[in-house]
């Protein structure tokens, strides 16, 4: 802001110079007392310039009663796993409320490197929705898999000390953070240099261990699924992002252990939400109805999307309503339903009942669009050679990004490789390094995801993005794979050998050029197909769920393309139990 600038603010706070915008007669919420005040607020310069009676504007809006809330702050989410571009995300996001969001976009980062940084970045300029990021941290997530890029803390240093990202995304090397480990030292140094904000990711940690974690100068966590974590961090003094994403949903069973003494701790977040959840239950207004029906005033629930995180993103100029933030805001009909009518950025009309208003441009994808890079790949990698018949199978946990280690029995043939049956859910699941050409593929077994028929492969498999493909024959699963390529990464469905469904996905292998509406028409067909073709049953997300078997940061069982991993020793451990 210059002195020109400053000097208007001031004498229109002050009530002696027109204000651009007067939204009149509003019933404004002001999260820093908890309570409702029926009073106008005058706009000018995209900023705040007050609230109360006898301001003056070159336009009044009357809001007749209806609220006034601060725009909501999504403080932690992954725009890769909308699907769609920055830009198309801002188109479909933003009409919900959410009017800045702090992306990590370490999806793209592991496939494409910092050339997929700056593609975030550019296409991020062709939305109003205010789009930060945090620089990855952990590219690869661990040294158990193998990643498009490996990024060191020389890499990243001068992004943080440049201002180019907010701070350091979640550090999900839990383990290189308590161990010291030099090279995560070097990373957690980088951002406290440059005073920036290290994001959490610690599933089952306590003790010693959490403190550990937490002297490392790591902020918060999104990866509570029990109140004893949660409560656990925020007595070490973490915020706690209460998660409710796609496919995970923390935020019930966390709500239960929010007080009035420790919800300004607590934090809405998404994590991984598919554009299509977005169009047909909301983002953030979405949570903010979760957490009233659970029994949270809804102006606590509101602090919980706006004042606390931007608080906890160091984000000083929004976040509330008052003289001198921005005038990102809110008019809501409900606050019980919270239903979201008009949205304003930097005091301009964005959205007006669900719909975005300004027009969407497109950077372009030319330098992250050919990432499937998969060499020797034939069916008999897929075969197992079981010297035993009593094996480790990844559990899949419906609703969560945790799986369990189970042990089960299987049928071999003479070579040791496993045979489907049909009674059993229990079917292969394989990783197909995709970056580098190194032909490395690894074969696990899969329990609990109800593939009946066929096979799905996908090129979306959190963190290092390889692909994943699960399936009850070796010759369709094969297909899928060699199908995924041809069309440059995505989502395909293989039923006796004949592509059933495909969703192409040409950004990195992770995100469509189409529009949201296109976009999830692709999804629900792959879906209907995935349940009613493939027999994959209705409460499991086909795509979402699958894509997590390969996170090896989220305990307790997972696959890469290396090998079984036990996440809570991250270490690689046999087939054979």
């Amino acid at each position: 802001m210059n002195t020109n600038q400053l000097t208007h603010l001031i004498v229109v706070a002050n009530g002696r110079q027109k204000a651009d915008l007067l939204l009149k007669n509003t019933r404004m919420v002001d999260v820093y007392q908890g309570k409702i005040i029926q009073t106008d607020v005058a706009l000018v310069d995209g900023k705040i310039a007050g609230f109360g009676s006898d301001y003056q504007a070159k336009k009044v809006h009357d809001l007749a009663g209806q609220y006034l809330v601060p725009g909501l702050i999504e403080s932690h989410i992954h725009i890769e796993s909308s699907y769609v571009s920055p830009a198309e995300f801002g188109r479909i996001f933003l009409p919900h409320g959410t009017t800045t969001i702090m992306a990590d976009p370490h999806e793209i980062v592991n496939v494409a490197g910092l050339e997929g940084l700056k593609y975030m970045c550019a296409d991020a300029q062709n939305t109003a929705l205010d789009i930060h990021y945090l620089m990855p941290s952990c590219v690869p997530a661990t040294p158990l898999e193998s990643s498009g890029a490996n990024l060191t803390a020389t890499d990243i240093e001068p992004y943080l000390q440049a201002g180019k990202v907010d701070g350091l995304a979640e550090f999900m090397d839990f383990k290189g953070v308590i161990s010291a480990r030099s090279d995560v030292i070097a990373k957690l140094l980088a951002a406290q240099k440059s005073g920036k904000r290290i994001d959490g990711h610690a599933p089952k940690i306590f003790g010693k261990d959490l403190n550990a974690y937490v002297a490392a100068g790591i902020l918060n966590d999104h990866e509570c699924s029990t109140i004893a974590e949660m409560h656990d961090r925020i007595s070490r003094g973490m915020y706690v992002m209460l998660r409710e994403g796609t496919v995970c949903h923390d935020l019930p069973t966390l709500l239960k252990g929010v007080t009035a003494t420790n919800s300004r701790r607590c934090v809405l977040a998404g994590d991984d939400v598919q554009a299509k959840t977005v169009l047909t239950k909301g983002h953030l207004d979405h949570n903010i109805r979760l957490a009233i029906k659970n029994g949270l005033t809804p102006i606590t629930a509101i602090q919980m999307a706006t004042l606390n995180s931007a608080e906890m993103c160091g984000l000083d100029d929004r976040g509330a309503i008052a003289p001198g933030k921005r005038a990102d805001l809110l008019v809501v009909s409900d606050l019980e339903n919270f239903k979201v009518e008009e949205v304003f950025v930097k005091g301009q009309l964005t959205a007006r009942a669900g719909h975005y208003l300004p027009k969407t441009k497109h950077a372009s994808i030319q330098k992250v669009s050919a990432t499937m890079k998969i060499a020797n790949f034939t069916s008999d990698k897929l075969k197992l050679k079981l010297k035993q018949n009593k094996v480790r199978a990844i559990e899949i946990i419906p609703g969560e990004v945790l799986t369990n280690e189970a042990h089960v029995e299987v049928q071999t043939d003479a070579e040791g490789d496993f045979v489907y049956q049909a009674d059993q859910d229990l079917t292969k699941i394989a990783v197909v390094e995709r970056h580098h050409q190194t032909g490395h593929v690894f074969t696990g077994l899969l329990k609990g995801y109800g593939i009946r028929a066929g096979a799905i492969a996908i090129s979306i498999g959190h963190d290092s993005h390889n692909v994943i493909v699960t399936g009850t024959n070796d010759a369709d699963m094969a297909c899928a794979v060699q199908n995924l390529q041809i069309q440059k990464g995505g989502i395909t469905l293989v039923k006796d050998g004949q592509v059933i469904a495909s969703m192409p996905l040409p950004i990195a292998g992770l995100m469509s050029n189409l529009s949201a509406p296109e976009v999830i028409a692709q999804q629900d067909l792959v879906d209907q197909v995935a349940h009613e073709e493939l027999g994959i049953p209705a409460e499991i997300n086909p795509i979402m769920t699958l894509s997590f078997m390969p996170l090896a940061v989220i305990p307790s069982l997972k696959i890469t393309d290396q090998g079984l991993v036990d996440v809570n020793q991250l270490e690689f451990v046999p087939l054979e139990v």
